[in-house]
């Protein structure tokens, strides 16, 4: 017997329910995991609150890191017994086993442990294709990290001073503002107490920043365009304060010209090969101390629903990791 979650409407935390299911075994090209650790993500609450509409009933959750424990026919070059992770795009990591495409699976190195891994797969692999082939940072160039000391956030910051960017960071608090410091920021704006775009032209002796990546989404639109220099890019990767519509394009032309990129990870990790050449910078990155998981705090899996509360109300600090 596995148990899992689902939902069978949209809603809050509460249309979260466990339920009992006898697993199949693993069918062609497919593994069974057994999790040992499940990552928290924001994008969890999307799938649960409709914003992102999935098939009911639903699964949720794509991170998760745990032991294979049979293979089905087809699958080569994994062995039971091995420590592997996944970070989707198949949902279901809310459980204790399941079944998902071995294609889907990366091998872990042993010097990342279970809940390292569970922390990072998700956020470290967003992190890596952000910077390095969506934004393409090099170094010397200006850079504004929104949510600076979020899950993402700080793993951003850290990544990108090892690229040689200079980093503004944008948090809430006097805490978070330290967190960004730590994590390698060269200059941190708590947005409630500053006009963000007036100081990052400041800062940038009024040219703005080459890149922006902006995970809030429509809070911080405005200010994302206003901090922009001319034919700069603004990532816009996330909706943690509401999904921007309305866009006008020719807006773009007025700010200076900018480009805006709306990316998602799985068109930037298709192939195999993809995500291993992207672990492996993850991986590297994270072994010269450039990157850490930042575990802020650890939830019992079937406390997801309390994880979820926490987490949409801002509650949480850096990863967020589940136990089985």
């Amino acid at each position: 017997m596995a148990r899992i979650a689902q939902i069978t409407r949209t809603g809050g935390p509460e249309v979260i329910e466990w339920v009992d299911v006898d697993l199949p075994p693993p069918g062609p090209g497919e593994v069974r995991m057994r999790n040992t650790a499940v990552g928290l993500n924001f994008i969890d609450t999307y799938h649960r609150s409709g914003l992102y509409p999935i098939e009911m009933p639903g699964r949720l959750g794509g991170e998760a890191v745990g032991i294979v424990e049979a293979l089905g026919e087809g699958v080569t070059g994994l062995a039971i017994g091995e420590r592997v992770g996944t970070f989707g795009p198949a949902r279901g990591a809310y459980s204790t086993d399941r079944n998902l495409p071995a294609d889907q699976l990366i091998k872990l190195p042993d010097s990342v442990d279970d809940r390292t891994a569970a922390a990072l797969l998700l956020k470290g692999g967003t992190t890596e294709y952000l910077v390095e082939r969506c934004a393409k940072v090099e170094r010397g160039q200006a850079v504004l990290v929104h949510a600076a000391a979020g899950g993402v956030g700080h793993l951003l910051v850290g990544w990108l001073k090892a690229v040689g960017a200079t980093v503004i960071g944008t948090v809430g608090t006097e805490e978070k503002a330290a967190q960004a410091r730590a994590a390698g920021a060269d200059h941190v704006l708590l947005h409630k107490l500053v006009d963000v775009a007036k100081e990052v032209r400041a800062i940038t002796d009024g040219k703005g920043v080459s890149v922006v990546f902006d995970g809030i989404g429509k809070a911080t639109w405005e200010i994302s365009l206003a901090s922009t220099a001319r034919r700069g890019l603004i990532v816009s990767y996330g909706n943690a304060g509401g999904a921007v519509d309305g866009v006008d394009l020719a807006i773009l032309a007025r700010r200076g010209s900018l480009f805006v990129s709306r990316p998602t990870m799985f068109d930037y990790y298709v192939t195999v090969e993809e995500r291993k050449a992207g672990f492996d910078r993850v991986f590297e990155m994270l072994a010269k101390g450039a990157i850490t998981a930042e575990i802020g705090q650890t939830f019992a899996l079937e406390d997801v629903a309390d994880a979820h509360r926490a987490l949409e109300a801002g509650e949480t600090k850096g990863a967020t990791v589940l136990i089985p």
